[in-house]
């Protein structure tokens, strides 16, 4: 991918960072498992060490839930992922589809909301969806 790509998304991130709190991390990963651009704000040096969003790990089991998600929606003849949320005690993770083959994953605060949270990955995810696209 050009470095101008990543440029842009990292950009965008960092943008999605800056316009909504309660985020704790940001990752852009391709369907096949590999991180495309991450932003993980300077504060968060204990995320960093112990599950940091740019890891390799992340991207995996991002693609791994995107993946299982996809096949209980067809089976369940659903439609489309349109987000996945995982909630837990901690905190939680919201992927969110960015084009046919990449995908926005946040690491969110237990106490973000929500609404305002989603709200503004979709944003990011279809700014991302249009850097990835073909001709952009």
């Amino acid at each position: 991918m050009p470095e101008y790509r990543i440029n842009q998304i990292e950009d965008a991130l960092r943008e999605l960072h800056r316009d909504v709190s309660g985020l704790q991390a940001s990752v852009v990963v391709s369907l096949d498992g590999f991180v495309v651009a991450a932003h993980v704000p300077d504060g968060n040096s204990r995320r960093r060490a112990t599950g940091a969003a740019d890891s390799p790990q992340v991207a995996a089991m991002a693609a791994s839930i995107i993946a299982l998600s996809d096949r209980v929606l067809a089976q369940l003849q659903r439609g489309a992922i349109s987000r996945i949320l995982i909630d837990g005690t901690e905190g939680g993770m919201v992927v969110i589809p960015a084009g046919r083959d990449a995908a926005l994953a946040a690491m969110i605060n237990a106490d973000a909301k929500l609404g305002l949270v989603m709200l503004a990955l979709r944003r990011s995810a279809a700014q991302v969806s249009h850097i990835l696209s073909p001709g952009s």
